[in-house]
Protein backbone atom coordinates (compact mmCIF):
# COMPACT_ATOMS: atom_id res chain seq x y z
CA UNK A 1 0.00 0.00 0.00
CA UNK A 2 1.42 3.42 -0.90
CA UNK A 3 2.27 6.17 1.54
CA UNK A 4 -0.22 9.03 1.12
CA UNK A 5 0.55 12.68 1.64
CA UNK A 6 -2.25 14.87 2.96
CA UNK A 7 -1.40 17.50 0.34
CA UNK A 8 -3.02 17.14 -3.06
CA UNK A 9 -5.24 18.67 -5.71
CA UNK A 10 -7.63 17.28 -8.34
CA UNK A 11 -9.99 18.87 -10.84
CA UNK A 12 -12.42 17.16 -13.22
CA UNK A 13 -15.12 18.48 -15.53
CA UNK A 14 -18.13 17.00 -17.25
CA UNK A 15 -21.35 17.93 -19.02
CA UNK A 16 -24.76 16.34 -19.28
CA UNK A 17 -28.05 17.17 -21.03
CA UNK A 18 -30.21 19.40 -18.89
CA UNK A 19 -33.40 18.44 -20.67
CA UNK A 20 -34.47 15.00 -21.75
CA UNK A 21 -36.50 14.13 -24.81
CA UNK A 22 -34.93 16.71 -27.12
CA UNK A 23 -34.20 15.41 -30.61
CA UNK A 24 -32.01 18.37 -31.58
CA UNK A 25 -28.69 17.75 -29.83
CA UNK A 26 -27.28 21.09 -30.99
CA UNK A 27 -30.17 23.00 -29.48
CA UNK A 28 -30.51 20.80 -26.43
CA UNK A 29 -29.48 22.72 -23.31
CA UNK A 30 -26.57 21.23 -21.37
CA UNK A 31 -25.29 21.55 -17.86
CA UNK A 32 -21.53 21.85 -17.48
CA UNK A 33 -20.10 21.28 -14.06
CA UNK A 34 -16.71 20.77 -12.53
CA UNK A 35 -15.43 19.44 -9.25
CA UNK A 36 -12.24 20.58 -7.53
CA UNK A 37 -10.82 18.89 -4.43
CA UNK A 38 -7.79 20.24 -2.63
CA UNK A 39 -6.31 19.03 0.65
CA UNK A 40 -3.63 20.06 3.12
CA UNK A 41 -2.38 18.53 6.34
CA UNK A 42 -4.55 18.33 9.44
CA UNK A 43 -4.66 16.18 12.57
CA UNK A 44 -8.07 14.82 11.59
CA UNK A 45 -10.36 14.71 8.57
CA UNK A 46 -11.85 18.19 8.13
CA UNK A 47 -14.29 18.51 5.21
CA UNK A 48 -15.65 21.75 3.82
CA UNK A 49 -17.86 22.30 0.78
CA UNK A 50 -18.29 25.27 -1.51
CA UNK A 51 -21.28 24.35 -3.64
CA UNK A 52 -23.66 26.55 -5.65
CA UNK A 53 -27.29 26.50 -4.60
CA UNK A 54 -28.14 24.18 -7.48
CA UNK A 55 -25.84 21.49 -6.07
CA UNK A 56 -26.29 21.79 -2.30
CA UNK A 57 -28.58 18.78 -2.23
CA UNK A 58 -25.64 16.58 -3.29
CA UNK A 59 -23.45 17.44 -0.26
CA UNK A 60 -24.42 14.43 1.93
CA UNK A 61 -23.61 11.97 -0.85
CA UNK A 62 -20.31 13.73 -1.59
CA UNK A 63 -19.37 13.73 2.08
CA UNK A 64 -20.11 10.02 2.49
CA UNK A 65 -18.06 9.14 -0.60
CA UNK A 66 -15.02 11.18 0.46
CA UNK A 67 -15.05 9.80 4.02
CA UNK A 68 -14.81 6.29 2.60
CA UNK A 69 -11.55 7.08 0.76
CA UNK A 70 -9.80 9.90 2.66
CA UNK A 71 -8.79 9.40 6.30
CA UNK A 72 -6.96 12.60 7.30
CA UNK A 73 -6.45 16.13 6.02
CA UNK A 74 -8.25 19.42 5.63
CA UNK A 75 -10.22 18.79 2.44
CA UNK A 76 -12.08 21.47 0.52
CA UNK A 77 -14.56 20.48 -2.19
CA UNK A 78 -15.59 23.13 -4.69
CA UNK A 79 -18.18 22.57 -7.41
CA UNK A 80 -18.98 24.92 -10.28
CA UNK A 81 -22.15 24.73 -12.32
CA UNK A 82 -23.11 26.42 -15.57
CA UNK A 83 -25.98 25.86 -17.99
CA UNK A 84 -25.86 27.14 -21.53
CA UNK A 85 -29.38 28.37 -20.95
CA UNK A 86 -27.90 30.97 -18.59
CA UNK A 87 -26.65 32.94 -21.57
CA UNK A 88 -29.84 32.60 -23.59
CA UNK A 89 -33.08 34.54 -23.27
CA UNK A 90 -36.09 32.45 -24.20
CA UNK A 91 -39.71 33.48 -24.43
CA UNK A 92 -41.50 32.49 -21.21
CA UNK A 93 -44.48 30.21 -21.74
CA UNK A 94 -47.92 31.81 -21.33
CA UNK A 95 -48.77 29.29 -18.65
CA UNK A 96 -45.65 30.23 -16.70
CA UNK A 97 -46.50 33.94 -16.88
CA UNK A 98 -50.04 33.24 -15.72
CA UNK A 99 -48.72 31.18 -12.81
CA UNK A 100 -46.30 33.94 -11.76
CA UNK A 101 -49.07 36.56 -11.95
CA UNK A 102 -51.37 34.39 -9.88
CA UNK A 103 -48.67 33.87 -7.26
CA UNK A 104 -47.90 37.60 -7.18
CA UNK A 105 -51.57 38.49 -6.63
CA UNK A 106 -51.92 35.86 -3.92
CA UNK A 107 -48.83 37.12 -2.08
CA UNK A 108 -49.89 40.77 -2.35
CA UNK A 109 -53.35 39.91 -0.97
CA UNK A 110 -51.59 38.72 2.18
CA UNK A 111 -48.74 41.24 2.06
CA UNK A 112 -50.11 44.46 0.56
CA UNK A 113 -46.69 46.12 0.79
CA UNK A 114 -44.97 43.54 -1.43
CA UNK A 115 -43.64 45.05 -4.67
CA UNK A 116 -44.58 43.83 -8.15
CA UNK A 117 -42.29 41.42 -9.99
CA UNK A 118 -39.80 43.14 -12.28
CA UNK A 119 -39.03 41.98 -15.82
CA UNK A 120 -35.70 40.59 -14.56
CA UNK A 121 -37.51 38.67 -11.82
CA UNK A 122 -39.92 37.17 -14.34
CA UNK A 123 -37.13 36.13 -16.72
CA UNK A 124 -35.14 34.53 -13.91
CA UNK A 125 -38.10 32.68 -12.39
CA UNK A 126 -39.39 31.56 -15.78
CA UNK A 127 -35.93 30.24 -16.68
CA UNK A 128 -35.73 28.20 -13.48
CA UNK A 129 -39.27 26.95 -13.99
CA UNK A 130 -38.38 25.75 -17.44
CA UNK A 131 -34.94 24.26 -16.99
CA UNK A 132 -34.02 23.57 -13.36
CA UNK A 133 -30.54 22.28 -12.74
CA UNK A 134 -30.95 18.96 -14.47
CA UNK A 135 -28.53 17.49 -11.93
CA UNK A 136 -28.95 14.81 -9.35
CA UNK A 137 -26.68 12.51 -7.36
CA UNK A 138 -26.57 9.98 -10.19
CA UNK A 139 -25.07 12.67 -12.45
CA UNK A 140 -22.57 14.01 -9.92
CA UNK A 141 -21.27 10.86 -8.20
CA UNK A 142 -19.35 9.48 -11.22
CA UNK A 143 -17.57 12.82 -11.38
CA UNK A 144 -16.91 12.71 -7.64
CA UNK A 145 -15.44 9.22 -8.04
CA UNK A 146 -13.05 10.51 -10.71
CA UNK A 147 -12.08 13.52 -8.59
CA UNK A 148 -11.40 11.48 -5.44
CA UNK A 149 -9.31 8.96 -7.41
CA UNK A 150 -7.31 11.78 -8.99
CA UNK A 151 -6.77 13.31 -5.55
CA UNK A 152 -5.58 10.00 -4.10
CA UNK A 153 -3.21 9.54 -7.04
CA UNK A 154 -1.78 13.02 -6.44
CA UNK A 155 -1.44 12.32 -2.72
CA UNK A 156 0.25 8.99 -3.48
CA UNK A 157 2.82 10.67 -5.76
CA UNK A 158 3.61 13.23 -3.08
CA UNK A 159 3.67 10.45 -0.47
CA UNK A 160 6.24 8.51 -2.49
CA UNK A 161 8.49 11.57 -2.50
CA UNK A 162 8.09 11.95 1.27
CA UNK A 163 8.83 8.24 1.83
CA UNK A 164 12.01 8.50 -0.24
CA UNK A 165 13.17 11.49 1.79
CA UNK A 166 12.44 9.73 5.09
CA UNK A 167 14.36 6.62 4.04
CA UNK A 168 17.31 8.83 3.13
CA UNK A 169 17.25 10.48 6.59
CA UNK A 170 16.97 7.07 8.25
CA UNK A 171 20.16 6.03 6.48
CA UNK A 172 21.97 9.16 7.61
CA UNK A 173 20.84 8.70 11.23
CA UNK A 174 21.99 5.08 11.21
CA UNK A 175 25.39 6.19 9.95
CA UNK A 176 25.69 8.76 12.75
CA UNK A 177 24.74 6.12 15.34
CA UNK A 178 27.44 3.81 13.96
CA UNK A 179 29.96 6.64 14.29
CA UNK A 180 28.94 7.29 17.91
CA UNK A 181 29.17 3.70 19.17
CA UNK A 182 33.00 3.26 18.92
CA UNK A 183 33.62 6.58 20.69
CA UNK A 184 32.28 5.36 24.04
CA UNK A 185 34.96 2.77 24.97
CA UNK A 186 37.63 5.23 23.87
CA UNK A 187 36.21 7.97 26.10
CA UNK A 188 35.97 5.62 29.08
CA UNK A 189 39.57 4.48 28.62
CA UNK A 190 40.82 8.06 28.31
CA UNK A 191 39.00 9.07 31.47
CA UNK A 192 40.26 6.02 33.34
CA UNK A 193 43.79 6.97 32.42
CA UNK A 194 43.18 10.52 33.67
CA UNK A 195 42.00 9.16 37.02
CA UNK A 196 45.07 6.93 37.30
CA UNK A 197 47.32 9.89 36.54
CA UNK A 198 45.54 11.90 39.22
CA UNK A 199 46.00 9.00 41.63
CA UNK A 200 49.73 8.89 40.93
CA UNK A 201 49.98 12.65 41.40
CA UNK A 202 48.05 12.48 44.67
CA UNK A 203 50.27 9.71 45.97
CA UNK A 204 53.39 11.67 45.11
CA UNK A 205 52.11 14.79 46.86
CA UNK A 206 50.85 13.00 49.95
CA UNK A 207 54.22 11.41 50.58
CA UNK A 208 52.58 8.42 52.19
CA UNK A 209 50.03 10.36 54.25
CA UNK A 210 47.20 8.72 52.29
CA UNK A 211 46.88 4.99 51.87
CA UNK A 212 47.64 3.96 48.30
CA UNK A 213 44.80 1.43 48.36
CA UNK A 214 42.28 4.09 49.48
CA UNK A 215 43.43 6.54 46.81
CA UNK A 216 43.35 3.88 44.12
CA UNK A 217 39.88 2.72 45.15
CA UNK A 218 38.63 6.31 45.05
CA UNK A 219 40.10 6.82 41.57
CA UNK A 220 38.55 3.62 40.25
CA UNK A 221 35.18 4.51 41.81
CA UNK A 222 35.18 7.88 40.07
CA UNK A 223 36.18 6.23 36.79
CA UNK A 224 33.33 3.74 37.11
CA UNK A 225 30.81 6.47 37.92
CA UNK A 226 31.99 8.44 34.90
CA UNK A 227 31.61 5.42 32.61
CA UNK A 228 28.05 4.87 33.84
CA UNK A 229 27.22 8.55 33.46
CA UNK A 230 28.32 8.77 29.82
CA UNK A 231 27.03 5.35 28.74
CA UNK A 232 24.59 5.90 25.85
CA UNK A 233 24.42 2.30 24.65
CA UNK A 234 20.73 2.07 25.59
CA UNK A 235 19.93 5.31 23.77
CA UNK A 236 21.67 4.08 20.61
CA UNK A 237 19.84 0.75 20.83
CA UNK A 238 16.44 2.42 21.18
CA UNK A 239 17.26 4.86 18.39
CA UNK A 240 18.13 1.97 16.06
CA UNK A 241 14.87 0.21 17.05
CA UNK A 242 12.81 3.33 16.28
CA UNK A 243 14.52 3.74 12.90
CA UNK A 244 13.75 0.11 12.01
CA UNK A 245 10.08 0.61 12.95
CA UNK A 246 9.82 3.81 10.89
CA UNK A 247 11.32 2.04 7.90
CA UNK A 248 8.89 -0.86 8.33
CA UNK A 249 5.88 1.47 8.46
CA UNK A 250 6.99 3.32 5.35
CA UNK A 251 7.23 0.05 3.44
CA UNK A 252 3.82 -0.99 4.78
CA UNK A 253 2.14 2.31 3.78
CA UNK A 254 -1.47 3.23 4.42
CA UNK A 255 -2.68 5.22 7.41
CA UNK A 256 0.67 5.57 9.23
CA UNK A 257 1.00 9.32 9.87
CA UNK A 258 0.08 9.31 13.58
CA UNK A 259 2.41 6.41 14.41
CA UNK A 260 5.25 8.07 12.54
CA UNK A 261 4.66 11.30 14.43
CA UNK A 262 4.96 9.44 17.76
CA UNK A 263 8.17 7.67 16.68
CA UNK A 264 9.73 10.96 15.59
CA UNK A 265 9.12 12.31 19.11
CA UNK A 266 10.90 9.27 20.54
CA UNK A 267 13.84 9.77 18.16
CA UNK A 268 14.15 13.36 19.32
CA UNK A 269 14.14 12.22 22.95
CA UNK A 270 17.02 9.78 22.35
CA UNK A 271 19.05 12.38 20.45
CA UNK A 272 18.59 14.87 23.29
CA UNK A 273 19.72 12.31 25.86
CA UNK A 274 22.74 11.48 23.73
CA UNK A 275 23.69 15.16 23.69
CA UNK A 276 23.18 15.61 27.44
CA UNK A 277 25.47 12.64 28.20
CA UNK A 278 28.10 13.76 25.74
CA UNK A 279 31.61 13.93 27.18
CA UNK A 280 33.38 14.76 23.93
CA UNK A 281 33.03 17.27 21.15
CA UNK A 282 32.58 14.47 18.60
CA UNK A 283 29.50 13.12 20.41
CA UNK A 284 28.05 16.61 20.79
CA UNK A 285 28.38 17.19 17.05
CA UNK A 286 26.77 13.82 16.29
CA UNK A 287 23.85 14.69 18.61
CA UNK A 288 23.32 18.06 16.90
CA UNK A 289 23.45 16.48 13.42
CA UNK A 290 20.92 13.87 14.54
CA UNK A 291 18.50 16.51 15.83
CA UNK A 292 18.73 18.43 12.55
CA UNK A 293 17.84 15.29 10.57
CA UNK A 294 15.03 14.36 12.97
CA UNK A 295 13.54 17.85 12.70
CA UNK A 296 13.55 17.52 8.91
CA UNK A 297 11.73 14.20 9.26
CA UNK A 298 9.20 15.68 11.69
CA UNK A 299 8.25 18.42 9.23
CA UNK A 300 7.59 15.89 6.48
CA UNK A 301 5.85 13.30 8.66
CA UNK A 302 3.23 15.92 9.57
CA UNK A 303 2.14 15.81 5.88
CA UNK A 304 1.60 12.04 5.83
CA UNK A 305 -1.92 10.64 6.14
Amino acid sequence: MPVYSMTGYASVQSSTPAAEGSTDSAASPTVRFGLEIRSVNSRFLDLSFRLPDELRHTEPALREHIVQHIKRGKVEVRAVYHSNQDAELTDPAIGTLQKLLSLQNKIQSWLPGARDLSVADVIKLASHEKSGTGLNEADLMPLATQAVKALKDARAREGARLAEMLQDRIGQLSTLAEQAAPLLPLLVEQQRQRFIDRWNEAMALSEGAVSSDVAKDRALTEATAFAIRIDVAEELTRLASHLDEISRLIKKGGDIGKRLDFLIQELHREANTLGSKSAALELTKISVDMKVLIEQMREQVQNIE
